[in-house]
């Protein structure tokens, strides 16, 4: 027989709560994903891509390392960057240790700067690690490793390359080491803390970023509102895409339906990797003027 959480939980185990921060775009649900070994964070080259602090779960007889996927660190300028500021403030007093990630190809910036400063205040040690070094030459690497260790910021600095894989495995044994002792807090089977009506509608959203630009990748929030499972070999998905403005719909739908139909059949198929069988998606766009400043509808996205 297997061991039971209770059977784990008393070999002397360490568990804790690791807080990713960095700038949009550094890298964090990819690394979040890498170490996890399971897609449990959207990926997409735009900016507040990570809307809620998504955790994921790595667990190995000796450690259950939790991962906190924060939003990027900016400063507020709606109600929506207000919460998603909020959540990082509040996840940073909560943790065991913060990781702060930075862009190696794009060097340390003001964001980087503000970011450490926040850091600094936290009651938590931190570790860094400079992304992308596998775009980067060793001088490069060697220039912003530097800069990185100016930031006073962090005892330790790790080169990887989320993407390749390179450094992620010394990082997470630094970062399981860093981890308290004590009982798992998840299952060991489990990757994720999400609800499934969530992730489905972040993989949605996903193929709305890879294939929008300007505004709207900003102005588009996704939810699932039905899955009908009774079929197991064909899962139904309803889900809706909340657009601000008669224009954005436009756009999303596309010249004769075309973007909707290619957004939905890639969904669909990440749905379906996600799920292991066949899904049924019902796609829909819908005007929800000013929806990143209603309250009411923030909480019901789950965006704390």
């Amino acid at each position: 027989m297997g061991q039971t959480l209770m059977d784990i939980s008393e070999n002397r185990t360490r568990s804790g709560f690791i807080v990713l921060a960095g700038r949009p775009n550094v890298g964090k649900s990819t690394l979040t994903n890498a170490i996890v070994g399971a897609k449990v964070a959207i990926v997409s080259d735009k900016p507040q891509t990570t809307r809620r602090a998504i955790r994921g779960v790595r667990t190995t007889p000796a450690h259950q390392l939790i991962l906190v996927d924060l939003p990027g660190v900016q400063r507020p300028r709606d109600i929506l960057t207000e919460r998603m500021q909020s959540r990082v403030e509040s996840e940073l007093r909560g943790a065991d240790a913060a990781l702060m990630l930075i862009n190696a190809e794009q060097g340390i910036g003001p964001g980087d700067r503000f970011i450490a400063q926040l850091l600094k205040k936290a009651p938590v040690p931190v570790v860094i690690a400079v992304n992308k070094i596998d775009r980067c030459n060793k001088h490069e690497t060697a220039i912003v490793l530097q800069a990185a260790a100016d930031l006073d910021v962090a005892d330790e600095i790790f080169p990887i390359s989320a993407a390749k894989g390179h450094g992620v495995q010394t990082l997470v044994g630094h970062l399981a080491s860093m981890l308290p002792e004590g009982p798992f807090f998840f299952p060991p089977e489990d990757r994720s803390d999400q609800a499934e009506s969530v992730l489905l509608a972040e993989l949605v959203r996903e193929q709305v970023l890879r294939r929008t630009r300007q505004e709207v990748p900003h102005a588009v929030e996704v939810e699932v509102g039905e899955i009908d499972d009774h079929d197991p070999d064909l899962i139904y998905v309803r889900a809706v895409a909340l657009v601000e403005t008669e224009s954005q719909k436009g756009i999303l739908i596309g010249a004769g339906g075309r973007m909707i139909r290619a957004i939905g059949t890639a969904a669909r198929r990440e749905l379906e990797r996600e799920l292991g069988t066949r899904v049924h998606l019902d796609l829909t766009v819908r005007v929800r003027k000013s929806w990143r400043t209603d309250e009411r509808l923030l909480d019901r996205l789950g965006i704390e």
